[in-house]
């Protein structure tokens, strides 16, 4: 097959009951890619469920638990396809989701990665969190996305239905030249989880690739299935990883990062203000981690 749609699990066996048929269903009526479940060290049932409900479905064992990036790099190094997609284990996907994407890259050999137009699970009629309609980031280095910004996200009326150039694309379900991922160096393991792929998006950009939001192709996203948006390990992680993407690309990062300094106190302030203590502190100890994770990157 010219891709693998890869599907990193961990102790996700009801996840896997729940949403993997959908992708295997579209797979059967239209067979363009392998599916794969990553299993990533669970020590649930969940390669008896696969072994036993999905027998179509190929397994790759990961011997612990690698966190999303180096989780779905150890995969991919195990695969050979020309494309590969990785795909959340709480998305539903539809009938034709994959062809328009691959029928995107096929066309035009100077984009990475694509992503489709990620719709909520529980309100259908709405963007999701995770990816929305294609992501950006601004000046300052905080990501956003086209049809959700920060909590707020909006009804789908179509309005976001052309095909965009994005500055990254949403690991919930990315679509990706297999090379391109292996030459940019993967997702980046330090980060264990949380905005891995806007780096490595933006490491593919200054690259000279591009990348797109393809909205004719759509999916489900359950969202929040592992941390909820208010977990102190959340708020640390995306602190942290946030800092270390602008360390590691901005053109500007000192004097984003000094800005950053103050913004970020000012949202530990802004916490313990609101009685949230546990994400005041995960900020503190995020910057404190960044200070001694950069000297990595040198």
């Amino acid at each position: 097959m010219k891709c693998s749609v890869i599907i990193l699990n961990w102790n996700g066996a009801e996840m896997l009951r729940q949403y993997l048929p959908s992708v295997l269903t579209a797979n059967r009526r239209q067979p363009i890619a392998d599916i794969i479940v990553a299993d990533n060290g669970s020590t649930d049932n969940s390669l008896e469920v696969l072994a036993k409900e999905f027998p179509t479905a190929k397994t790759i064992v990961l011997d612990k638990n690698y966190g999303f990036a180096e989780g779905y790099n150890r995969a991919i190094e195990q695969v050979d396809s020309e494309y590969v997609v990785l795909l959340n284990s709480d998305v539903e996907v539809t009938e034709y989701w994959l062809s328009p994407l691959l029928d995107y890259l096929q066309a035009n050999p100077d984009v990475a990665a694509v992503q489709p137009k990620i719709r909520s699970w529980r309100k259908r009629e709405y963007f999701e969190h995770a990816g929305a309609a294609g992501g950006y980031v601004n000046a300052l280095g905080y990501p956003y996305c086209r049809g959700r910004v920060l909590f707020y996200v909006e009804k789908d009326h179509g309005q976001y239905d052309t095909i965009k150039d994005v500055d990254w694309t949403t690991g919930a379900c990315m679509c990706v030249r297999t090379q391109v991922y292996k030459d940019s160096g993967g997702l980046d393991a330090a980060f264990f989880a949380h905005m891995e792929e806007i780096d490595l998006c933006w490491r593919m950009r200054n690259k000279g690739w591009r990348l797109a939001c393809v909205p004719q192709s759509t999916v489900y996203h359950l969202g929040g299935g592992s941390l909820a948006y208010d977990n102190p390990r959340k708020t640390y992680l995306n602190f942290r990883n946030n800092l270390l993407m602008i360390y590691k690309n901005h053109p500007c990062r000192w004097i984003v990062l000094s800005l950053r300094w103050v913004l970020d106190y000012v949202a530990a302030l802004m916490f313990l203000l609101i009685g949230r203590t546990g994400s005041a502190k995960a900020i503190c100890s995020a910057r404190h981690d960044y200070r001694i994770m950069r000297k990595n990157y040198n």
